[in-house]
């Protein structure tokens, strides 16, 4: 596995590198990582749906317990499926969508690449911290793929508004990961859930994760992110929306539901309830939109929410079902979109009311989004219709609270699915009145290319419908690893003459009445009117946080180094100082000086300090600063570090040197503030960091719980660095990055200094 997502970072920097000679074809070289991998993993199957997972772990952190852990079980491996089979008829796609003159096609090409192995990488990692490493990669690449066309700002503001909900929600995620992993012992996402912890912190912790799956999976009221999406080029619209980021939640939900709705009554009514409302809230707006691409959307919103309903009860006839809907899902979702895209690179026209006559003039895309819209009703025999009938008799036979509730819920779900696909089936193909001026009668036919992923995900709908057995294994497989059955469920096409087949053509008929009475569903939407939701809360929290951003910029970045240091000290001993206080008091064992002479030198650097905090004459105040740095210097000789003491007499003078250089050039006298901060303000800060300066090195003396590692690096200085001089061999053995890091910031500055002060050497 490690080496499935090492090449997919190696093709993403060939694409970036050499992208540009290959133009649009690049999607072609990077369809390599994707199809390796679904080579592989098919190569894998067979021992992995025996019972034989894949697992690989390799430390990484140990002190963090981070691992590079996978395993790849019947679960994930669907998964892997999904992604790199549907990521390379995405990026054959891409290769006839986009032109060789689209800018930055290299850079869309790596990103894209890189966004298929972070998903791979989340649905397949088994530590927690690395499955939320890849869940970051997944939000930050497909910021990158949203706003690809980032010359418009509604590209730039749905990209944003992607990454602020779906990374928040990242964030809440990783409070859970590490509060839950604390309570089970463990990192790993396998020996937590074979041994689930039931304490209250454990509660808190999986409503946090439930957030960041929430967000990711855009389930109400963090929905809204999803329909701006489409401001990406369809290629990603059909990758994100059936077998990458939105998928990324459902995962979650799906390996936790087994373990923790048992254990924890809200779990059920929290994850069903807002699984149920985001798939009738997606559907009633899927019947409001206009543009092709946000109709199937909102049906994405809505089917997510169905899965996340089914998948989020536990049960493992519910989660059998949930895997086939994953598979149907992103079967046909990944087909309407890219049909979506064919029309759009012809017709430059997504608006459903003005299409007319492409059924006619390219009837396979017709035949492709029939057959993929069929199956989003659930209408037989394609492979929709068994997920559906699978959903719908678990909730049925389902023994919990609000099972009918649930049940009847998805019915009318149903029934909107069913309006809203024939909706965007006469919006796109259907022939309009000659009253409206129409597009596409004679718009010229796609390239085959366009055409052919979509026909092989279509034909790989009817297959598994008609030949349920070519999936079964793999679906039954998937279901059985979330929550084993007693009984094993299998894949049929005809299960006889149960309820639910009587409910589902139900639903079909009354979806056929609500289209077909779609100019009344519209005018009550009208009526209805749009409600303030949570994008409105999101548009002016963002708004709120620019403006007090500026005001507080305004008021804090004034340009005057003196509020600069006053704010960042302050702050230093109003966060630090709360330790230190709470340490206090401390078991007094520091010794303050040994010799009459120490306290001498002691008492000259005192002085000395507090002179040069009164001095009024630059050049004075230099040589003062300098007299406490010298003064330190013969502190070190008298504790035996002449070596140490050399290094602070040569910085001092340096230093000296150096400001008398800059000082020589700016007024003799310092200037009197009156402003920004007064006198008091200014002793009272340095007061305050006086004490805590001093209260924290006597509460550090004391806290040393273990012997420095000071006495280590003396005793290998001489065996191992064959060096007797221990801070030499210390500065450029043992912390020889943390040297070359200090020469390398010492160079930056003067760099720096030498660019700011040479415009004034020309007056000399």
């Amino acid at each position: 596995m490690i080496a499935v997502l090492v090449l997919h970072g190696v093709v993403a920097a060939i694409a970036f590198v050499f992208g540009r000679r290959l133009g649009r074809f690049v999607f072609l070289m990077t369809a390599v990582a994707p199809g390796a991998t679904f080579v592989w993993a098919l190569s894998r199957t067979g021992e992995i749906l025996s019972g034989d997972p894949i697992r690989v772990s390799q430390p990484w952190v140990e002190s963090l317990g981070l691992e590079v852990s996978f395993l790849i079980d019947p679960f994930s491996l669907m998964f892997v499926l999904l992604v790199s089979g549907i990521g390379v008829l995405v990026m054959v796609y891409a290769s006839w969508y986009f032109s060789d003159d689209t800018p930055g096609l290299s850079w869309f090409a790596t990103i894209l690449v890189l966004f298929a192995g972070s998903m791979l990488g989340l649905v397949t990692a088994d530590n927690l911290l690395l499955m939320f490493t890849f869940w970051e990669l997944t939000s930050i690449t497909s910021y990158l793929l949203i706003g690809f066309e980032n010359k418009k700002a509604e590209a730039r503001a749905a990209a944003l508004k992607a990454l602020l909900v779906t990374g928040s929600g990242g964030l809440v995620m990783l409070a859970g990961i590490v509060l839950v992993s604390v309570e089970a012992g463990t990192y790993s996402m396998s020996e937590m859930l074979s041994s689930p912890p039931s304490s209250a912190v454990t509660g808190v912790a999986l409503i946090l994760l439930l957030v960041g799956a929430f967000t990711k999976s855009a389930q109400v009221p963090f929905h809204f992110w999803l329909p701006g999406a489409m401001a990406a080029p369809t290629p990603v619209s059909a990758y994100l929306h059936s077998a990458t980021m939105v998928n990324a939640g459902i995962y979650l939900i799906a390996r936790l539901s087994p373990s923790f709705a048992p254990l924890f009554g809200y779990w059920q009514p929290l994850v069903v309830g807002v699984g149920l409302v985001t798939m009738l809230f997606g559907g009633y707006r899927a019947l409001r939109e206009h543009d092709a691409k946000l109709v199937l959307a909102y049906g994405t919103v809505s089917q997510l929410g169905l899965m996340t309903a089914v998948l989020g009860t536990g049960i493992p006839k519910l989660a059998f079902a949930g895997a086939a809907l994953i598979v149907a899902h992103a079967l046909y979702k990944a087909a309407l979109f890219l049909v979506v895209g064919a029309v759009d690179h012809q017709v430059h026209n997504r608006d459903i009311r003005y299409l007319s006559g492409l059924a006619r003039r390219m009837p396979v895309l017709f035949w492709v989004a029939l057959v993929a819209t069929a199956s989003s009703m659930g209408v037989p025999p394609l492979f929709g219709f068994i997920a559906k009938e699978a959903a719908l008799e678990g909730f049925r036979l389902a023994s919990m609270d609000g099972a009918s509730i649930a049940f009847l819920t998805v019915v009318i779900g149903a029934v909107l699915t069913t309006a809203y696909g024939a909706r965007f089936m006469w919006g796109v193909f259907g022939t309009k009145p000659p009253s409206v001026e129409v597009v596409g009668e004679s718009a010229p036919r796609p390239s085959p290319m366009l055409v052919m992923p979509g026909v092989v995900l279509s034909f790989l709908t009817v297959a598994f419908g008609v030949a349920p057995q070519l999936i079964a294994p793999l679906i039954e497989a998937a279901g059985a690893s979330l929550s084993a059955p007693d009984t094993p469920y299998h894949l049929v096409l005809w299960a006889g003459f149960v309820p639910s087949l009587a409910w589902s053509a139900l639903a079909i008929s009354l979806g056929l009445v609500l289209f077909w009475q779609r100019e009344a569903v519209e005018r009550f939407q009208d009526a209805v009117g749009e409600v303030r939701g949570s994008e409105w809360v999101y548009e002016r929290s963002l708004t709120a946080l620019t403006v007090g951003a500026r005001w507080v910029t305004g008021h804090v970045q004034v340009g005057s180094l003196l509020v600069y240091l006053g704010v960042i000290l302050s702050t230093v001993v109003l966060l630090a100082g709360t330790a230190v206080v709470r340490a206090w008091p401390v078991e007094w064992t520091a010794v303050f000086f040994g010799s009459p002479l120490e306290l001498a030198v002691a008492a000259v650097v005192v002085v000395a300090a507090v002179a040069t905090a009164m001095q009024q004459q630059r050049i004075a105040a230099v040589v003062l600063l300098g007299a406490v740095g010298y003064g330190l210097a013969v502190l070190f000789v008298m504790y035996g570090a002449p070596d140490l003491a050399l290094t602070q007499f040569l910085f001092e003078t340096l230093t000296i040197v150096l400001l008398a250089f800059v000082v020589r050039r700016l007024p003799n006298r310092f200037s009197q503030i009156r402003r920004l901060w007064g006198q008091t303000s200014r002793l009272i800060i340095s007061v305050g960091v006086g004490v805590f300066v001093g209260a924290f090195a006597l509460v550090a003396i004391n806290a040393r719980t273990v012997q420095s590692v000071g006495y280590e690096m003396a005793s290998r200085a001489l065996p191992e660095a064959g060096g007797r001089n221990v801070v030499n061999v210390i500065l450029i053995e043992f912390r020889a990055l943390d040297t070359l890091g200090e020469i390398t910031v010492l160079v930056v500055a003067a760099i720096g200094i030498l660019a700011l002060v040479r415009p004034g050497w020309g007056d000399r």
